[in-house]
């Protein structure tokens, strides 16, 4: 899976004008970093890998089964 950027400076600034103390806000940024990296997120890029791979799995089956038909109409 693809790395995702996350702005930590950011999100503690935006906490502590929220009115949040910095020790907080710091605790809560890095709970959310080690929450975001563990979570299994796809990416626009993963989920179009796996459509082509299931367009290419489809087309597949759907030759083998024109097989399985073709030989069938030889042998009836």
């Amino acid at each position: 899976m693809a790395t995702i950027t996350f702005d930590t400076h950011k999100f503690i600034r935006t906490l502590k004008e929220s009115g949040i103390s910095e020790a907080q806000a710091e605790a809560i940024a890095d709970a959310f970093r080690e929450a975001h990296l563990e979570a299994e997120l796809a990416t626009k890029t993963d989920l179009r890998e796996l459509e082509y791979r299931l367009i290419i799995k489809l087309g597949a089956m759907m030759m083998a089964s024109i097989a399985v038909v073709a030989t069938l109409v030889k042998l009836l």
